[in-house]
């Protein structure tokens, strides 16, 4: 059941919007890396035509040409990536997809950082359902952060129990609906420092075990798999993050640390706490290049408290569903993860269309009721980079990725993975 998913609808079913409406700086034609450690970005002619995307490679194909708006090189305030396909996994069978990245700047850029509101839709063979909406808003010249994100999920899936010693043989398929609801403020107090408070709720409900195959117990009947769950409660955050671009980070420094501690009189079923450390450096390697570095640590914890078996940490189940490339979604579960990757981007083309990576991770899980450390999980993969949008240089990321055991599959982003 190791996640195969082969991308059918591409470029021919991309498409690009950049409305002309509510123009930022019309003679600045690199407007989202306003302020590097080097000092502004320099202008360049507004005839500039060094850097292309997908909507350029449309237009050529179709012998559109340029449009208006693109030749005279000015960028608008919404730029919308919009990216329907079809897909397919062994656990979902065919999906249809629907993923969309708007990047946009709520002030000046030359003091505020650009945001992005990523939407999706995606609806499987196996009446899977998945609806989130994730958004990273920077107010003007930085002063509050607005983090947001909702999910909902109809998501029969299957569960391999806890620890690092789990095998695929001990697949359990679960069925259940969730939803999510993320919601976090965060105030600038110092230079790229931020402290913030949220509300968090995991409501999971209709929730049906159908057992392992060879009709043993499983971990999550022993652990204590409830009909339904409910996980409520505020959120305390401290981030530093001095990248001036979210959606595809050229340089800079990201750490989250989120404090979640679940309360029974905000809801919850039971008390328990949840810590989130995420760390993320981007080094430009060469200095005088585009290429990249990315250096990722995400360690999940659970400093008290026993949470409801679906709020586990577990593979891709990170606030992106990005962790763990190389593995199927929920392949590893536990009170505890520790969780390191890197990665190096590089450009294929000059133009900026293409681009490529090589990445590899590793994860460990504790072991359930021992709670010890006793096995890692590498993985590693290539994949590509195509530009759907050069303003925002918001890309596709296909990326392929081989895990131990035979594990490998086809991951698909719009966006960089961290």
């Amino acid at each position: 059941m190791y996640r195969i998913f082969t991308l059918i609808l591409l470029i021919s079913s991309v498409f690009i919007f950049d409305p002309v409406h509510a123009q930022i700086d019309s003679s600045n034609n690199i407007p989202f890396r306003p302020n590097s450690k080097l000092g502004k970005v320099p202008r360049t002619s507004k005839h500039d035509t060094s850097q292309i995307d997908l909507v350029d490679v449309f237009n050529d194909v179709t012998k559109r040409g340029p449009s208006k708006k693109d030749s005279l090189a000015k960028p608008a305030k919404y730029h919308v990536s919009v990216v329907p396909a079809i897909g397919y996994t062994l656990s979902s069978g065919w999906a249809g997809i629907i993923a969309a990245n708007v990047g946009f700047y709520t002030s000046d850029p030359q003091n505020t950082n650009i945001s992005s509101i990523t939407p999706s839709f995606i609806y499987s063979q196996y009446n899977q359902i998945t609806v989130s909406l994730q958004a990273n808003i920077w107010t003007r010249e930085n002063r509050y952060n607005y983090v947001t994100d909702f999910r909902y999920y109809k998501y029969p899936q299957n569960t391999y129990g806890l620890g690092g010693h789990s095998t695929v043989d001990d697949a359990d398929l679960l069925d259940y609906s969730h939803l999510r609801i993320h919601q976090s403020v965060l105030k600038n107090v110092l230079p790229n420092f931020y402290v913030g408070v949220g509300y968090f709720l995991d409501w999971h409900w209709n929730i049906k075990e159908y057992g392992q195959a060879n009709g043993d117990s499983s971990d999550a009947e022993k652990y204590g798999l409830a009909p339904k769950s409910v996980s409520s409660g505020p959120a305390i955050n401290l981030l530093y993050d001095n990248r001036k671009n979210s959606i595809n980070p050229d340089g800079g420094l990201y750490a989250d640390i989120v404090y979640r501690p679940n309360f029974t009189f905000m809801g919850s079923d039971q008390n328990w706490q949840s810590l989130t450390i995420d760390i993320r450096k981007y080094i430009r390697i060469p200095a005088r290049s585009n290429n990249v570095l990315a250096i990722w640590s995400y360690d999940w914890l659970t400093p008290s408290g026993n949470p409801p078996y679906l709020d586990l940490p577990s593979t891709g189940w990170d606030q992106y569903n990005n962790t763990g490339r190389g593995y199927i979604q929920g392949r590893f579960r536990g009170l505890n993860m520790l969780y390191l990757e890197a990665e190096y981007r590089f450009g294929i083309t000059h133009n900026g269309l293409l681009g490529a990576v090589v990445f590899a991770n590793a994860e460990s899980f504790s072991n359930y009721p021992s709670n010890n450390f006793d096995a890692i999980w590498p993985a590693g993969g290539i994949g590509l980079r195509i530009r759907v949008n050069k303003h925002s240089k918001a890309n596709i990321a296909l990326d392929y990725g081989w895990g131990a055991d035979g594990s490998h599959g086809l991951f698909v982003n719009i966006g960089e993975v961290f």
